[in-house]
């Protein structure tokens, strides 16, 4: 292992005899960190990721040409979760890529605001659905005068490199006994477990991967209490990196096929999901039925988790492990 800087953004743990190569796939290697278990790819791996364009025009138009209905009941799902905790207010959301969960929340009476640093994501949020969205870097952002009831993010952590900085601005944006609601993969979860270093989720533009046992720890550090973590998985991606991929192999009779565009893989759920709304309606049902029983078994690929902002009063260990 080459000299670097480099901290585990759970722990802090900057002693870089406490890390060990859990993971070595496509010309990056994963970490471990000895001390808390949290798993990432190091900086020198990142340098050039970025997310401006992180989706192109042709992922646009495939969006566009989707079904808005479908994607409203999927995120219905997450705020029956929510409003468990918060059943109106203000929420932020942090990454909204194209909006549909921002979009949801509106129309139950949330009041929303979000950003996306992507180009198309955002113009389709702000422009098309007509939300409340600013372009701008999470650090960049300076709203001193403005808290929030809930603080979301949908698949947003597992992205950025300063993690701990990320819960930290968090902490000051929410209120006191606000919430924190995070998706993120989880690298202790069943899925991964078997899959290991050829798990889809594991690539350059995820950079943490969190556990169940792990993730309360950077919350605690910043004044969070972990209230339920429940495993979630996300069909739309199975439909798109998992059996789009087993179908073009079928297609193609073993032999390795390119890669598949996002477009495309777009396209694919566009096509799977242009149905008459009563089958519609019907594979919904459905879909709540399987999502529930997999979450109950904690079998998925992703986790949720929900944790509350301590008042004032509360006083904590800072170094205290869950």
């Amino acid at each position: 292992m080459e000299k670097e800087q480099i901290i585990c953004q759970c722990c802090l743990n900057d002693d870089t005899s406490q890390f060990i190569e859990r993971y070595k796939k496509n010309g990056f290697v994963v970490l471990e960190c000895k001390k808390c278990s949290f798993n990432f790819i190091p900086p020198r791996y990142r340098e050039n990721v970025t997310y401006g364009d992180y989706k192109s025009d042709d992922t646009l138009m495939q969006i566009r040409q989707g079904n808005n209905w479908l994607k409203v009941q999927r995120n219905l799902l997450r705020y029956k979760l929510i409003r468990k905790y918060k059943k109106s207010g203000t929420l932020f959301d942090l990454g909204v890529g194209w909006g549909h969960f921002l979009y949801t929340g509106r129309l139950l009476g949330y009041d929303v605001y979000g950003i996306e640093i992507a180009n198309n994501p955002y113009i389709y949020a702000k422009n098309d659905l007509n939300l409340p969205v600013d372009q701008i870097d999470f650090f960049q952002m300076d709203k001193p005068d403005k808290s929030y009831d809930i603080i979301t993010m949908w698949d947003v952590l597992e992205h950025i490199d300063k993690a701990d900085l990320v819960i930290e601005k968090c902490s000051k944006l929410i209120k006191d006994n606000g919430y924190i609601i995070i998706q993120v993969p989880q690298i202790d979860s069943f899925i991964a477990k078997r899959q290991k270093e050829s798990w889809t989720m594991m690539g350059l533009d995820h950079v943490n991967y969190f556990s169940k046992k792990n993730i309360p720890v950077i919350l605690n550090r910043h004044g969070f209490d972990v209230v339920k973590i429940k495993s979630s998985i996300e069909f739309k991606l199975l439909l798109m990196f998992v059996v789009l991929p087993w179908v073009k192999k079928r297609k193609n009779k073993g032999q390795t096929s390119p890669a598949i565009s996002h477009p495309e893989r777009q396209k694919y759920f566009n096509k799977i999901t242009a149905k008459p709304k009563i089958i519609l309606k019907l594979f919904v049902w459905v879909h709540n039925i399987i999502y529930n029983i997999l979450s109950f078994f904690n079998i998925g690929e992703e986790m949720i988790v929900v944790a509350k902002k301590r008042g004032k009063q509360k006083d904590f260990n800072a170094s205290a492990l869950p």
